[in-house]
């Protein structure tokens, strides 16, 4: 089977790492993002996905955009029998879901129609879910809307961080991706089409969702604490000041004063009140600063926290 493979992120790397070293599969072609300056000097970093092509001697393609000339000169009279894309960053236009013949597919990390969209796994933390999982789904013109050739749920458990989340998520895509595979090679499998009722869709993370409402409540805000921790990650303003938390966890007592206030600072943590439980920050971080314990906050930033 050949397999032109579209993907960026270090998930997508370890998917493509699993299919290069299956003897019968051949990954003749790589898409990924064009590598990106760095902000400090003109170092330039490629792709997860871009280092294990070039490891594997792969003809990567990076292009800014997949527009009908570029599909036409690099892909139009390619042999592929799969376009599998997982994590890529661009949709696919419709010029190219004719080139394989198979089908283009997409790993979808979650159950769809759930969470279509740019950030299934961090909503489903967010929305404080007890399960998840992905779908292998094939791709259309409308985002995530294909049919769905095979899911798989996967509990989430309480602690669960984006990252570790997602590290679950794409072992349990590798787990299941040569049973999915050969049922495409021996044209044995169904495609079940998704409830558009039962349709959901979550937007793509920005920076400005990092900060914490503290009129929310304890468990949502650790929610979010834990769903975007990767990036941008959570914080608060506090004197004109954005700080960034880095460690946090709801406490058994209950908030002694109204949302926001900070009800006590300790060598253990800095106490702050939602409208339930008050949470409580054990690591931190001020603008351009290294980060810091709440021992380091009581020892030399009491006064900032305290003091009107």
């Amino acid at each position: 089977m050949n397999i032109l493979f579209a993907g960026s992120p270090s998930t997508s790397a370890q998917i493509l790492e699993h299919l290069v070293q299956k003897k019968h599969l051949n990954v003749s072609t790589v898409l990924t993002q064009p590598d990106k300056r760095s902000k400090r000097g003109n170092e330039k970093h490629e792709t997860p996905v871009s280092k294990v092509a070039k490891k594997h001697l792969i003809k990567t393609l990076k292009p800014n955009t997949l527009d009908k000339t570029f599909v036409n000169k690099e892909l139009g009279k390619s042999n592929i029998d799969l376009i599998l894309v997982v994590a890529y960053g661009h949709i696919l236009p419709k010029e190219m879901l004719k080139i394989p013949k198979i089908m283009s597919m997409n790993i979808h990390f979650s159950l769809l129609p759930k969470y279509r969209g740019a950030s299934p796994i961090q909503s489903a933390i967010i929305n404080g879910d007890k399960k998840t999982g992905i779908s292998f789904m094939k791709i259309i013109e409308k985002m995530d809307a294909g049919e769905v050739i095979h899911k798989v749920d996967l509990k989430i458990d309480n602690e669960d961080t984006k990252t570790v989340l997602e590290n679950k998520l794409t072992s349990l895509a590798i787990s299941k991706m040569d049973g999915v595979l050969n049922s495409l090679q021996k044209n044995d499998y169904k495609l079940i089409e998704q409830n558009e009722c039962d349709a959901s869709y979550c937007s793509k993370i920005v920076k400005e969702d990092s900060l914490v409402d503290f009129k929310d409540t304890s468990l949502n805000i650790f929610n979010k604490f834990r769903a975007l921790e990767e990036w941008p990650g959570t914080s608060f303003v506090h004197k004109n000041k954005v700080i960034k938390i880095h460690d946090m966890y709801i406490s058994n007592s209950k908030s002694e004063g109204n949302p926001g206030e900070i009800s006590q600072i300790d060598p253990s943590g800095i106490k702050i009140n939602t409208v339930d439980y008050m949470i409580v920050i054990t690591n931190l971080q001020f603008p351009n600063k290294k980060i810091i314990s709440s021992q380091d906050v009581f020892n030399s930033y009491l006064d900032f926290f305290i003091k009107k």
